[in-house]
């Protein structure tokens, strides 16, 4: 195991606090983030950072842990000039926020999942697709992520997000893929819940079929300060889905922590 190299996109803004955001699993985080980000970047210095082989992220060569993912992205902030940050990411990226919360609880001053778990999925499912994606590439997954990620209609009314999302996944490197799904394989954070002292903020979709709401809300229920918020419409990739609703939990909720949001 080794700790990757990731890469960051920052978009700046001098008079607010640091807020690091996080992808899922096949999108780049500047693409799943975009209608977001143009409601945060007002309040926040904002470094949108990819996982190994998505996006502007290298691909990797060696196995990693979502914890050493954790682990990198502290690292990638601090090149970036976050000594401190609130984190906020979706599905593998929400795993991501409960590891820098447990292991780098005096970085982070608050920390949100989206659409996320402290167990995502089943072992052996994730070692199935890691094979299948080693075997046929990442753009074997393209159709049935978009019956997966998007709430009905979505494609329909924003074909052009949708499609750079998808088109991200097509993109993405095959191994990377696979390291990250043996990486959601082993991780399960169900059991250290109870230590994690940062304020959570756990929000799901109304219609996410990927992660049940009801793990989502344990999160919120099984950390020592957590809050749970269900986003209304939204299907697994709520910031493009309902970038409103999202940006507005987070402002909430991160201003709680700062007196410049």
């Amino acid at each position: 195991m080794t700790v990757p190299r990731l890469t960051g996109v920052r978009i700046e803004n001098s008079s607010g606090p640091a807020l690091v955001l996080g992808p899922s699993l096949g999108t780049s985080s500047t693409v799943l983030w975009a209608r977001a980000v143009a409601l945060l970047a007002p309040h926040f210095s904002i470094l949108s950072v990819d996982i190994p082989g998505h996006g502007e992220s290298p691909a990797a060569t060696e196995s990693f842990t979502v914890g050493e993912l954790a682990d990198a992205v502290v690292a990638t902030a601090a090149d970036a000039g976050f000594e401190h940050f609130f984190y906020a990411g979706v599905s593998l990226g929400g795993q991501i926020a409960l590891e820098l919360a447990l292991r780098h609880p005096e970085r982070v001053d608050a920390v949100s999942i989206i659409c996320s778990s402290a167990k995502v999925g089943q072992a052996d499912a994730w070692h199935e697709r890691a094979a299948t994606v080693r075997a046929q590439g990442s753009a074997v997954m393209v159709a049935g992520s978009a019956s997966r990620w998007f709430a009905p209609g979505f494609i329909e009314e924003q074909p052009e997000h949708a499609g750079a999302l998808l088109n991200s996944l097509a993109h993405a490197d095959d191994n990377s893929y696979a390291l990250c799904c043996e990486a959601l394989a082993a991780s399960d954070i169900r059991d250290r819940l109870p230590q994690l002292a940062v304020p959570t903020l756990a929000l799901w979709g109304e219609l996410d079929g990927v992660i049940p709401p009801v793990e989502a809300r344990a999160v919120a229920e099984g950390v020592q300060q957590g809050t749970g918020i269900e986003i209304a419409g939204a299907a697994h990739l709520a910031p493009i889905e309902r970038p409103e609703a999202v940006a507005d939990a987070l402002l909430g909720f991160f201003r709680k922590g700062t007196t410049d949001a």
